[in-house]
């Protein structure tokens, strides 16, 4: 099936061919005033609340994997997955203390499973591959809420087809309160000032499919997509009315990074990462969002201007030689383009001023570890044998095309599900060094746990990376070391998983699981 052309897909989401073929279509497809739609938000689902003996609440989620037809651009319907409807599934919001009791349904015609990306849960809970669902079949996990206010999300996350189920869909939020949050007077109501936006980018076929895994370079840094969709809106506005508005940002795509940033250069503050709130605001006018992390900004909106949310080039560590892999890396750090348009409406709500303080967090330090395990990202530059499918430009090594073998790995190690790659003992901290001996930025995610970021290549990281994490990006030939503490669960059947969340690399091997046990 071909892709669709440039003026083929122009023509199809309205925008007007001239002068657009010489600009990236991406960045295109979102100027010259062309947000035009609403920004759609995901239904909220609070489940059904069920008041337990010794006041524990009890929350039933029921949620379907189902096939679909979305409607993304004027009369053309897409194929789509999506939980409890076409595309995407619901908010889930929860408090901690909570019971979560959730009924999962798979009806998409294979095999699936969710992952609960970014929650402490029990292993045969956290929805990796082990936890497959068949078609036709449910599961049952119950875990309760233990850890702070966080914005969280869950997915797809079947052996070898994370990357497609989730390209077509299968994806959600989650909203996680307490009692530190409420106090806080932070925007909470959701879809007013409280706004959760799930980045995706999509590529499409000329029967409005979606067009997934057509190109050589889809292989080699993940799948890329040449229009911006969010929470499955192409072109979206929202209408703000209030002065400041809270905006949860997950990035849902698949390999695309995000240099976020707004086009008049106004400052924001983030106010929290993957785990829950930073122990303070932190001023930015630009940051970086790899696939898997989430972040919560405040933008201050009370000037009444339109504004609108761009990415701007991101730092480049690859080298420049001839060869398709770098011209890749060159041509996806050196884009950019809009997001979505903030507009402002008359008489704004004036809400209370942003706490200086949010959240007290413990200080940490590599004495904490009580020893030191090693991760290391390989990746064969070409991602190819030298006699696989590509341009052909280049170096050749004799082990592959521009610079390498076709191989995702860690350690060395391509992900298998009947080895064992770590094991660890419950209650230990340990020093979790990662180093990518790649030269691309690679999203590294742990499952079980929140991390905190001990330094970068030595330094200590950033004020906005001091909080607590479950996905950590690394540039190319980075060291980024992340102190992780394993509690509450042992199990000496199931797994989690550790792996880029490139999602990509991940199904193509770049993934490995550890156990927790008693003993280690």
């Amino acid at each position: 099936m071909s892709s669709v052309s440039r003026r083929q897909l122009l023509k199809m989401f309205g925008i007007g061919t001239a002068g657009a073929m010489s600009m990236p279509l991406i960045s295109r497809a979102q100027t010259s005033g062309s947000f035009i739609n609403p920004l759609q938000i995901p239904p909220l689902d609070s489940g059904s609340l069920i008041q337990q003996e010794g006041g524990l609440r009890r929350r039933h989620f029921d949620l379907t994997l189902q096939k679909g037809q979305t409607r993304f651009v004027l009369d053309t319907d897409t194929p789509t997955l999506g939980i409890n409807g076409s595309y995407l599934g619901p908010t889930l919001r929860y408090r901690r203390g909570d019971i979560l009791d959730i009924q999962v349904h798979n009806r998409i015609g294979e095999e699936s499973v969710l992952h609960w990306h970014g929650l402490h849960v029990p292993q045969r809970f956290d929805g990796g591959p082990m936890q497959s669902i068949a078609d036709g079949g449910s599961w049952n996990p119950v875990f309760d809420a233990r850890q702070p206010a966080a914005t969280l999300w869950y997915h797809s996350h079947a052996m070898h087809k994370t990357g497609p189920q989730v390209y077509h869909g299968l994806a959600g939020m989650m909203i996680l309160d307490d009692d530190v949050s409420d106090s806080l007077d932070l925007p909470s109501r959701y879809g007013i000032d409280d706004i959760p936006l799930i980045l995706q980018d999509r590529r499409f076929n000329r029967d409005g499919s979606f067009d997934y895994m057509s190109r050589y370079g889809d292989i080699m840094i993940g799948q890329h997509g040449d229009i911006m969709v969010i929470n499955g809106t192409v072109s979206p506005f929202f209408e703000a009315t209030t002065d400041k508005i809270r905006l949860r940002i997950l990035n849902g795509s698949n390999a695309r990074l995000f240099n976020l940033a707004f086009n008049d250069g106004r400052e924001f503050l983030q106010i929290a990462s993957d785990g829950g709130l930073l122990d303070k605001p932190v001023p930015l006018r630009r940051l970086m969002v790899t696939p898997g992390e989430r972040v919560e900004l405040l933008v201050d909106v009370s000037d009444g201007n339109p504004v609108i949310l761009r990415s701007e080039p991101s730092e480049n560590h690859f080298p420049v030689f001839p060869g398709a892999f770098s011209e890749l890396m060159r041509a996806m750090h050196g884009e950019s383009f809009d997001v979505m348009e903030i507009r402002p409406q008359s008489g704004l709500e004036r809400l209370p001023p942003v706490p200086g303080l949010l959240a007290t967090l413990p200080a940490v330090s590599a004495d904490m570890g009580i020893r030191t395990r090693r991760m290391r990202l390989n990746m064969g530059f070409g991602s190819r044998s030298g006699s696989g499918q590509g341009p052909g430009r280049g170096n050749r090594t004799g082990q592959g095309g521009g610079y390498g073998g076709g191989h995702f790995s860690i350690n060395g190690r391509v992900m298998t599900m009947s080895h064992i790659n770590e094991r660890v003992k419950l209650g230990d901290t340990e020093i979790w060094e990662v180093i990518n001996d790649t030269p691309m930025v690679h999203p590294f995610h742990i499952h079980g746990s929140q991390f905190r970021v001990l330094d970068r290549n030595g330094v200590p990281p950033p004020a906005q990376e001091t909080g607590y994490k479950d996905t950590v990006h690394l540039h190319g030939r980075e060291t980024v070391r992340v102190l992780v503490s394993f509690t509450d669960f042992a199990d000496d059947m199931h797994t989690y998983m550790y792996h880029c969340h490139t999602l990509e690399h991940e199904d193509r091997g770049m993934m490995g699981q550890f156990l927790v046990t008693e003993n280690g």
